[in-house]
């Protein structure tokens, strides 16, 4: 570890009707700089979220979120703040972890009846580290990463694979 500071994520984007939690490990560089969750321009969040749901993706952010708690959809990260050079998962200093605090979302948020981890490393932080301590479980469900550094899958892919969200409406 540096002399570089922790990372901390943001408040969650969540509403009173909540129904589906997507979960991401740690905001990257670009959503940090901008303070905006998923800002990376190649990031396929937003443009996911626009074609699953019917709104333009390029709408400024306030309004984009609004339109994810209009769907009853929240979004948030497992980490609460962690060192991690650069936005790569696998940089992740475990050491520096911290948790958020799942136990009190969830209770806040009752209606949550599915978490969707926006990527491997989400859905791998959460089951080792919050899954044990929740006394009862929503479904979980694994997605692909929307991050551009998951070019693995091209963008219909992961489009295809993210429409099972639809279900819980």
């Amino acid at each position: 570890m540096s002399d570089t500071p922790l990372s901390y994520s943001f408040p969650p984007i969540v509403g009173t009707d909540t129904r589906i939690l997507v979960l991401g490990s740690m905001p990257g560089l670009e959503s940090l700089r901008q303070q905006q969750y998923y800002a990376h321009p190649r990031n396929a969040f937003w443009p996911i979220m626009a074609q699953l749901f019917g709104f333009n993706s390029e709408l400024n952010y306030v309004e984009r979120c609004q339109q994810l708690i209009a769907h009853q959809i929240a979004v948030w990260d497992v980490l609460k703040s962690c060192y991690r050079p650069g936005s790569l998962d696998q940089h992740i200093d475990s050491r520096t972890m911290e948790i958020n605090d799942f136990g009190g979302f969830l209770r806040q948020n009752p209606d949550i009846q599915a978490i969707c981890f926006n990527g491997a490393k989400a859905e791998q932080l959460f089951c080792r580290a919050v899954l044990k301590d929740l006394s009862s479980v929503p479904i979980l469900k694994k997605l692909p990463s929307t991050s551009p550094a998951h070019a693995a899958m091209r963008f219909q892919q992961k489009l295809e694979a993210w429409q099972c969200i639809q279900a819980y409406f």
